[in-house]
């Protein structure tokens, strides 16, 4: 019995010398540097004592710079999409040290966001090729799609860079996530609206990353589109 309780002790360690590389950094001269942009970190993170100020969200020109730490949510309130839209921002993600690819993108159907009990849902994407599709409700998260792989997605090359749009399109109460220019994935209304998940596609829109991420975000904008 010796060697299989010493193979499971080194194994063991070897886990927690992973998860411990790939704590949530705190980035120096961390904030939001960005007039009207807000921000939110999970609450796991928020129990380790993590804040807002661990990441750093900033201008580069006309583009946004992330050098995230915690996972959370960034946005502008005033940024609110409603009935028939679409919205959508590309990506680059640069080359970070980490032991799992690491995922970013956009939510919809954000309210109350700085409450106990906000409630949105995001399309995200991964360095490896694959896409997910979670909803928030407070402590509650829901997974509707878990991590797949997708041909529309762009993979990290190999210094782990890669860029992808992503984003949403709401048409006749079906949202979609779009990932450069595919609907990888389209919901029934019902799917997403109800107990735990939506009140509304409608709401606050904007920015979900995974923790240590380097990130510079380009044009993310809203359209409106014709009802079907």
């Amino acid at each position: 019995m010796r060697r299989p309780l010493a193979l499971l002790l080194v194994a063991t360690l070897a886990a927690g010398s992973l998860a411990a590389q790939d704590a949530d950094r705190s980035v120096k001269d961390g904030g939001i540097k960005v007039a009207g942009w807000k921000g939110r970190i999970d609450r796991r993170a928020a129990t380790q004592g993590k804040t807002i100020n661990d990441s750093k969200f900033m201008a580069m020109g006309s583009m946004l710079h992330l050098s995230v730490g915690p996972a959370g949510n960034f946005w502008r309130d005033a940024d609110v999409a409603k009935g028939d839209y679409e919205v959508k921002a590309t990506f680059k993600e640069g080359a970070m040290a980490a032991s799992h690819p690491h995922s970013f993108g956009i939510f919809i159907g954000g309210a109350n966001l700085e409450s106990d009990t906000e409630t949105l849902m995001y399309c995200i994407a991964y360095g490896n090729g694959t896409y997910a599709v979670k909803t928030f409700h407070g402590a509650k998260v829901t997974t509707l799609v878990p991590p797949t792989a997708h041909a529309a997605l762009v993979k990290a090359d190999a210094k782990g860079e890669s860029t992808n749009t992503i984003g949403w399109k709401v048409q006749g109460g079906k949202p979609s996530c779009v990932i450069n220019g595919t609907a990888v994935k389209t919901f029934e209304r019902a799917e997403v609206i109800g107990a735990d998940k939506l009140t509304s596609t409608d709401g606050v829109y904007g920015i979900r990353v995974s923790h240590n991420l380097e990130l510079t975000v380009s044009g993310m904008a809203l359209t409106k589109l014709g009802a079907r």
